[in-house]
């Protein structure tokens, strides 16, 4: 790569050469000249002639220092690129992750599919939807919170294997980790399940890592993460026991160990009670990178029960540095028994996010659904684990912010 060019006014003319003095730092300017070499060696282009091609009106941050403020960061990603390199490289490195999940499930013969981020009914996961409205067919819609009943209707529908990386968007708080718009990879494997899903995981991270190169020990903060297949697995009751000192089958002291902590809701089922409390007590301590197997079934419409004990979901979580990275289920298929658990959750049993019912979903299933797993995985949080980055919003280009003072609503993108 050249870096060097030679002005001088024998090649450039008087007048030409005097009128460098009004290129300022940030300007694109062409050259066209011929190469050669300076009295030292170095390759150089020297100048017959300058074009304008673009002036900077605003100048750049002052050299040594960069841009530092966190928060003009987000909100002025074009100059935090071209001010700090390691940002650059980051959303390079995020680019290179995508690319070798996309690759490593193309390997396994997994379609990439698209499917609506406009719903009329939302559904997939607990949370909360955006709403909007279209004119034409006067009908109220949500963005997407999640792929994964459009998903499953592919699996019917004959496609055994389908992934999507997609744009989910969930009308929630933000924070270090979570950001309102964000990037999932989700899958569904026909014939598959929970044992298939880990695999998915476990290579889909190994793959990414040597696609950046480093080794599968990577540094996060203050922490070491070793993504060295395969990872540990513990029981979501174990784990209870061990962190919060309550039995997951003792409804009674799960809600007065809750209590101690602010958690308190009589509306709230006890399974969604224990679950708060497993956030609060259990997910500090999981660095992992690990799997955490046997979830309340309660909290679980969408997934298989174990055969020996139906309050026992056949679903894992997989986390490292104490936060969330994936969420996987061998698959509900038994329309009556999904139309049951969906009814509950109608009734006020579970989670209030999850008070939906989708009809023609329950209808797809009564076609016929192969045996099958699912999966999810954060791709944000995984970039932010496999490029050290302590922010979510480290990690997305322009994530949302609140407004500031005379900002057009336009501009409101990324949150202080």
């Amino acid at each position: 790569m050249i870096r060097h060019v030679t002005f001088r006014s024998a090649f450039l003319g008087d007048s030409a050469f005097d009128s460098l003095k009004l290129i300022d730092l940030g300007d694109f300017i062409g050259i066209d000249g011929y190469l050669g070499r300076t009295k030292t060696g170095e390759i150089t282009v020297w100048a017959r002639s300058v074009t304008m091609l673009c002036k900077a009106l605003r100048p750049p941050p002052e050299k040594w220092h960069g841009l530092t403020d966190v928060d003009l960061r987000y909100r002025q990603r074009y100059v935090d690129l071209f001010a700090n390199p390691e940002v650059m490289q980051t959303f390079k490195q995020r680019s290179l992750i995508i690319q070798s999940v996309r690759d490593f499930m193309h390997e396994r013969r997994f379609l990439e599919v698209e499917t609506p981020m406009l719903q009329a009914i939302y559904g997939g996961a607990a949370a909360r939807p955006f709403t909007t409205h279209h004119n034409t067919l006067d009908l109220d819609l949500f963005l997407r919170i999640s792929p994964e009943l459009y998903l499953k209707r592919l699996l019917v529908g004959g496609m055994e294997r389908v992934f999507e990386i997609n744009r989910n968007f969930r009308n929630e708080g933000i924070s270090t980790q979570h950001n309102p718009e964000f990037t999932m990879m989700e899958c569904y494997q026909a014939y598959g399940d929970l044992s298939d899903m880990m695999d998915i995981v476990e290579g889909m991270f190994a793959r990414s890592i040597e696609e950046l190169g480093g080794g599968l020990k990577r540094q996060f903060k203050e922490l070491e993460l070793d993504f060295t297949p395969p990872w540990p697995r513990r029981t979501y009751t174990e784990l209870l026991r061990e962190y919060a000192g309550v039995e997951l089958s003792d409804a009674t002291a799960v809600r007065k160990k809750a209590a101690t902590l602010g958690i308190e809701s009589a509306k709230m089922d006890d399974a969604v009670i224990a679950n708060k409390l497993f956030e609060a007590t259990v997910e500090e301590h999981l660095v992992g990178p690990m799997f955490v197997v046997e979830y309340p079934s309660a909290i679980c419409p969408l997934t298989r029960r174990k055969k020996d004990d139906p309050s026992i979901a056949l679903r894992f979580e997989a986390y490292a540095a104490k936060m969330e990275i994936g969420n996987a289920y061998t698959e509900l298929t038994d329309p009556a028994v999904q139309r049951e658990t969906l009814c509950a959750q109608l009734s006020g049993e579970g989670d209030e996010t999850m008070r939906v019912m989708d009809d023609d979903f329950i209808n797809a299933l009564e076609h016929g659904m192969p045996p099958a797993g699912g999966l999810g995985v954060g791709i944000d949080r995984m970039v932010m684990l496999l490029t050290n980055s302590a922010s979510i919003r480290d990690v997305i280009l322009f994530p949302l912010q609140r407004p500031q003072a005379g900002d057009g609503a336009a501009s409101a993108r990324a949150e202080t």
